[in-house]
């Protein structure tokens, strides 16, 4: 696998700090600006619905960028948003700085992906995938986990000038090891969304909302949740997360392989069946040290095995246009997910959390039997019209 590739996912580990760190230092945000556990979530919401709006449309006005020049400069605009939200004295400035690291990010992270699938052949593209959001995975191995140790000594704007810094290394590492590559041909908004006309498209995109809304909808408020069931707090609730990032990094380096060789609808029936039956066990697991230390784990590890089934599935579908889409899918469940997590947070209680996340894997695993369907029907009609072009020409 190229070294090149490895970057792109170090690079990729930058970003996911920037987006995910929030869920380690809401009290502290929630404490020093004096706002309520709901409205220090509301960062994350921030950041993930400016990314679901600004990947498409940035990737499109972008489109004529030589591709290294591309990457550092959202790697730029992303050390701008953590630097100010850094510096910010209160909660507008430090929502307008979530807003502009999310740019970046919307930016980064489809062109990386593509990136890194053009300079390997289709049947290792999982892999590619899987190591760009390893990244991501790593993100959570370190960023979330350092966010809720460092978060009691530095502060949140310290985590965040953490961050700054980290992301201004690696736009220095991207300028000296990626070589220049041309743009390819420009693709008009309209032509980017014209895959959408497709069902299994629209199937694969909601998935992945819906994915992301139950995954999220908990581990944004995993701190409190943790209080909540097992009256765990401070650094053990620090290591808890660093055992969810650590089968997160297993399970994103796992789905790659095991969807290069099943393929990804067999992968995704496997992993949603799995994720449900942890997310519907989590009351009664996340009530131990032990128990949570396993949950998290095991939830990390099915997590983050879904997306590179999903990439390669819209890979297969619409080729790389409908990746920035994904990605848009992917923060827009996120951002729902603090909306969603904190109306239940405040009518029914955090402990009701597993309870929501549980009843959307059951639908997103439905409409993956959905998805499997339609594309075995689109199968035979493609098997259908072959046999009709060979009867015509056999005929003629």
């Amino acid at each position: 696998m190229s070294a090149r590739i490895y970057l792109l996912g170090a690079d990729a580990f930058a970003v996911g700090t920037s987006a995910y760190v929030v869920s380690g230092v809401l009290p502290d945000v929630s404490s020093e600006l004096h706002v309520s556990l709901t409205a220090a979530g509301q960062l994350a919401t921030a950041f993930s619905l400016s990314y679901a709006i600004g990947a498409p449309i940035l990737s499109t006005l972008t489109g004529r960028w030589e591709r290294r020049t591309l990457l550092i400069a959202a790697l730029v605009l992303a050390a701008l948003g953590n630097l100010i939200a850094a510096l910010a004295v209160n909660y507008p400035i430090l929502i307008a700085g979530r807003v502009v690291a999310a740019l970046g990010a919307a930016v980064y992270t489809p062109a990386a992906t593509l990136f890194a699938t053009s300079l390997l052949p289709p049947e290792e593209r999982g892999r590619a995938v899987a190591i760009v959001f390893g990244g991501l995975t790593f993100a959570l191995v370190l960023g979330v986990p350092a966010g809720t140790l460092l978060g009691p000594s530095l502060g949140y704007k310290g985590v965040f000038a953490l961050i700054t810094a980290v992301a201004v290394l690696v736009a220095i590492a991207e300028r000296t090891a990626l070589p220049k590559v041309d743009a390819p041909p420009v693709v008009s908004l309209r032509e980017r969304f014209a895959g959408v006309t497709d069902r299994r498209v629209q199937i694969v995109l909601a998935i992945t909302v819906l994915a992301v809304l139950a995954a999220f909808s908990v581990y944004i408020y995993i701190v409190p949740l943790l209080k909540h069931t097992a009256g765990l707090t401070g650094n053990i609730t620090g290591l808890l997360l660093l055992l969810y990032g650590v089968g997160a990094v297993v399970g994103n380096f796992l789905g790659g392989w095991i969807t290069d060789r099943f393929g990804s609808l067999r992968t995704l029936v496997v992993l949603m069946t799995g994720i449900t039956a942890v997310l519907a066990t989590l009351d009664l697991t996340l009530s131990t040290e032990f128990g949570a230390g396993v949950a998290l784990v095991v939830w990390g590890m099915l997590t983050w095995a879904f997306n590179p089934p999903i990439q390669n599935l819209l890979l297969e579908l619409g080729g790389g246009l409908l990746i920035s889409l994904n990605a848009s899918a992917i923060y827009l469940g996120a951002g729902l997910s603090a909306v969603v997590g904190g109306l239940v947070i405040q009518t029914l209680g955090v402990g009701y959390l597993p309870v929501l996340a549980s009843a959307l894997s059951l639908v997103v695993l439905g409409l993956v039997f959905a998805l499997w369907r339609d594309t075995a029907l689109q199968r035979v009609e493609e098997l259908e019209r072959e046999d009709d072009i060979y009867l015509t020409a056999a005929a003629d």
